[in-house]
């Protein structure tokens, strides 16, 4: 076909960490075409230079090399020529993450917004990608993870697969490596579940009927009549590590990264906390397939990947996704009412522990993602909110709101289905491509579906910096919140982390006993009245005084080696917990309308 885009891609080198490209365009611009590598991922909102990781780069025609200027960070101009123009180049891949791209001897994995040159002006032709094996032996056993379109290669298989243009092409990543593999359906959907890395007696039985019920209770969400989810096929792709935490959605599958001891181990029943949390994260990515790749900010219709896109909707897009994916946990019957409440009231507390939420509105986050939320310092504590945990929390606020002011007739769900129809349908079946919701019809459409006025909500919880009473909205579904920061031990009012064998301040609260004395974040607390503090003990050793007395804290800054008088004071923390009341028999039928 002349009328496309070729790719070749090989992992030249995998002890070096090096893919080899080739890029083919037969019909190149006759003024000198142009080439480019995005700045960014969408799903991941920091720039990330992406062209930095490729170390060499050649263009020839008819055989012969030819010019290729660089015009900026990431993008070349081939020379003019009467022929086809073919791009060599080298990308280094070593960035152990969901982001980016990451090659050895044990695996291969590559998002095409790190390897692929986007070729401008023929960002809708079709796009073909060959994706050979490693050369050796030693990579016999290797295969192919990928919701990419198989064209001559085998699924599992090395070959040719295909994109219908670039944005497809860079919304599918790719795994290849020797991999566990369960394969399950949900309303008719084959699913992959992909798992990289060394996992003893994992229990891909379990996981594939978790993840299932998981799959089913989401398609059916958004679509209660028919049950067709919006791809053909999606895929699972975990790599399972010592000790990691991540994910990115994509249009027909998901790249994870997890904790070895996070997933099922054949012969144990019980529900782990690790095992809870990757399931999390895979209702949470998964939910993603409708709410940011289908319904979208209309900032990201279409998505500009060479600068920031900046928008005020992400707590709507990752704070709501970050309500339904425990709730789905729940509704899908793998953790019970209490757990649920137990994971509502540990977001809970992570968002009233800091400051931030007093001076940063879940819209202003949203906005401020590239530079602040993206990019968090020692102060993030004290000056950024969330829109993930404190977006989750004001979807809890909606949903609520709407049950009870509708009594029970409407619901969030009722909002997200509406979403689904309106800014999202039509897109996936293709009548309203780079089509987005914005600010002022999200809080419209709110209000028409639930009949209600929701300006307060939007006012307090999205544009305001108010804290969500929980305890208020939690009440008629028969669900009582008690903070129990009144039996509350003397503490710093700090977050430490561990350097070495020195306990080092990570985060000082503001307003805390450490801030009032002159601590600050990357002090290496040296002892507390003379005693040694290690990395283990400090707990210990404050736990002889009481609320009120003045220690001395020996610090390290820097190399200087400093005094301060701290006076203890509780440990403000927040210890908000959740308890489920049996009666009375109405608040009963609301819990279980919203929960089952």
């Amino acid at each position: 076909m002349k009328n496309t885009v070729e790719y070749t891609i090989v992992p030249i080198d995998p002890a070096a960490h090096l893919f080899g490209v080739s890029l083919t365009v037969k019909a190149p611009a006759a003024e000198g075409q142009l080439f480019s590598l995005p700045a960014w991922i969408p799903g991941s909102y920091m720039i990330r230079e992406f062209a930095r990781n490729i170390v060499r780069i050649q263009a020839q025609s008819g055989g012969r090399k030819i010019a290729l200027e660089k015009l900026d960070k990431h993008t070349w101009r081939a020379a003019p020529t009467d022929g086809p123009v073919v791009l060599h180049y080298e990308v280094y891949a070593w960035d152990l993450s969901v982001r980016a791209a990451h090659l050895d001897q044990t695996h291969g994995f590559f998002n095409g917004t790190s390897v692929f040159l986007r070729v401008h002006g023929m960002e809708d032709v079709p796009h073909i990608v060959d994706i050979q094996r490693p050369a050796g032996p030693a990579y016999e056993s290797w295969r192919v993870a990928t919701a990419l379109r198989e064209l001559k290669a085998r699924r599992y298989g090395f070959g040719l697969y295909a994109a219908d243009n670039y944005d497809e092409l860079i919304d599918h990543p790719v795994e290849m490596g020797s991999f566990a593999l369960a394969t399950f359906t949900a309303h008719g959907v084959p699913h992959d579940i992909v798992i990289t890395g060394q996992v003893p007696k994992l229990d891909m039985a379990r996981l594939a009927a978790d993840l299932k019920k998981v799959c089913e209770a989401q398609i059916a969400l958004f679509e209660p009549k028919t049950r067709r989810a919006p791809m053909e096929r999606y895929v699972f792709m975990t790599l399972a590590v010592g000790d990691g935490y991540g994910g990115l959605e994509h249009r027909a599958s998901t790249a994870l990264i997890c904790s070895r001891n996070d997933l099922p181990v054949q012969g144990q029943k019980e529900m782990s906390d690790g095992y809870r949390t990757f399931l999390g994260l895979c209702s949470h990515e998964y939910f993603h397939t409708w709410n940011v790749k289908r319904i979208k900010p209309a900032a990201f219709a279409p998505y500009n990947l060479n600068s920031e896109t900046y928008t005020p909707l992400l707590w709507l897009f990752e704070g709501f996704t970050s309500y339904y994916d425990d709730l789905m946990l729940v509704r899908s019957g793998l953790i019970d009412e209490q757990q649920y409440c137990k994971l509502v009231a540990k977001t809970a507390n992570s968002v009233l522990r800091g400051s931030g939420r007093t001076k940063q509105s879940v819209a202003e986050s949203s906005f401020d993602a590239w530079v602040k939320y993206y990019r968090q310092d020692e102060n993030a504590p004290n000056s950024v909110v969330s829109y993930y945990a404190k977006g989750s929390l004001v979807a809890l606020a909606f949903d609520l709101t709407i049950r009870e002011g509708t009594g029970g007739k409407r619901s969030l769900d009722d909002v997200m289905l509406a979403l689904w129809q309106r800014y999202g349908k039509d897109f996936f079946e293709g009548r309203k491509e780079g089509f987005g919701i914005s600010e002022s019809e999200v809080e419209a459409l709110f209000d028409e579906i639930a009949g209600l006025k929701l300006r307060k909500l939007f006012e307090r919880y999205v544009r305001g910096t108010e804290d969500i009473p929980l305890d208020k909205l939690l009440a008629p579904f028969g669900i009582t919140a008690t903070d129990n920061r009144k039996n509350a031990k003397p503490g710093l009012g700090t977050r430490t982390t561990r350097e070495a064998n020195d306990c080092k301040l990570a985060n000082v609260y503001e307003g805390g006993p450490a801030h009032r004395a002159g601590l600050s974040a990357g002090d290496l607390l040296v002892a507390v009245d003379g005693l040694r503090v290690t990395p283990t003990n400090l707990d210990g050793l404050l736990s002889r005084y009481a609320i009120g007395d003045v220690v001395t804290v020996h610090v390290f800054r820097r190399d200087e080696l400093m005094s301060f008088a701290v006076t203890l004071a509780p440990d403000d923390a927040p210890q908000v917990k959740f308890e489920i009341l049996p009666k009375p028999a109405l608040a009963v039928r609301k819990r279980d309308a919203w929960l089952k």
